[in-house]
């Protein structure tokens, strides 16, 4: 590890394990001159001078009393973010290509509010809070989440320019926080279910409920899906059929990797089968999971939605 990388671990680093609350010291919180506290210095070094070649005690009594205002303001910029507590709080889970919210918790234990923070990342937008006196507020850091994976959260840069704007007191957070980002669902109908009795035996000679007729194959079906009969009447310039069934028995739905068309890309076909899991979900059906080296048991609610979607999104082709 290089004299940067231990400089910035020793300055920089939020706690043993990122995962609990941390108090801003004055170790941690940087303070510096805007833009327009300089020009509010070269104004008064300007002002000092021409009080000083005229010999205006009116002038230097003004100089000096700019002076402090300054002064006090970077006092009070810096108070502002002092003592701060920060916790890290929780992130659901999206999909790729949704924005991800990280929730930190900010407390203020003092008798005095704390005004105008402002929290950015290096790759979103800036968030302002308040918060009052002994009090605390709830802020959401927007992240954009491109891929599927793991997002972690980067370098949050906590600022404050309040009061005067003069001076710009700061601190870097880095808690230790990820979101889990779902692959982006593609929908398409789902693959025939596999009916199954009240008893748990399935009924028929095919394991199928009532024939419902048939619908035009999706680019996601499975040859082995096709009616080659019935697609062989219609002619071969119209599209292969795929029959349907309906009745008033339980079905179970196993989604398989080898059920998506093998030309699709491997982000397409983890989409469609995202897709497939928010459908059959959305109509109650029971369903799994398979997929190359993992297989989860058909199962429904929201747990079982989790599963499914956590394992596409951390699966590697």
């Amino acid at each position: 590890m290089g004299l940067l990388s231990r400089l910035k671990q020793r300055l920089f680093r939020w706690q043993s394990d990122g995962t609990g609350g941390f108090r801003l010291g004055q170790r941690r919180v940087f303070i510096i001159p805007t833009r327009g506290g300089l020009l509010f210095a070269l104004a008064l070094l300007v002002m000092l001078i021409g009080a000083i070649n005229y010999t205006l005690a009116l002038g230097h009594a003004l100089v000096f009393l700019l002076a402090g205002l300054g002064l006090t303001g970077m006092v009070h910029t810096f108070r502002n973010l002092y003592g701060l507590l920060i916790t890290p709080g929780r992130v659901e889970a999206v999909f790729a290509g949704e924005t991800a919210h990280f929730q930190l918790h900010l407390g203020n234990d003092r008798r005095v509010p704390r005004l105008a923070l402002e929290l950015t990342t290096e790759a979103g937008p800036a968030v302002v809070t308040d918060i009052n006196e002994q009090d605390k507020s709830t802020v959401s850091v927007p992240l954009a989440a491109r891929q599927r994976g793991w997002l972690e959260l980067p370098r949050v840069r906590l600022a404050s320019r309040y009061p005067l704007g003069l001076f710009v007191a700061w601190s870097y957070l880095q808690p230790a926080m990820r979101c889990l980002v779902y692959p982006p669902p593609i929908f398409s109908p789902l693959p025939l279910p596999r009916p199954i009795a009240a008893s748990g035996e399935r009924r028929g000679d095919a394991g199928q409920d009532d024939f419902a007729g048939f619908r035009e194959r999706q680019p996601a079906d499975s040859p082995r899906h096709v009616a080659w009969k019935a697609s062989a009447r219609q002619g071969s310039e119209q599209p292969l059929l795929i029959k349907q069934f309906a009745g008033g028995a339980e079905v179970e739905l196993q989604l398989d990797w080898s059920s998506t068309d093998p030309a699709l890309p491997a982000e397409s076909r983890l989409s469609l089968l995202a897709g497939w899991v928010l459908t059959a979900e959305s109509q109650a059906i029971s369903y799994g999971l398979r997929l190359p080296g993992e297989q989860i048991p058909i199962a429904g609610g929201a747990a079982q939605r989790h599963r499914c979607l956590a394992a596409l999104a951390l699966f590697q082709p």
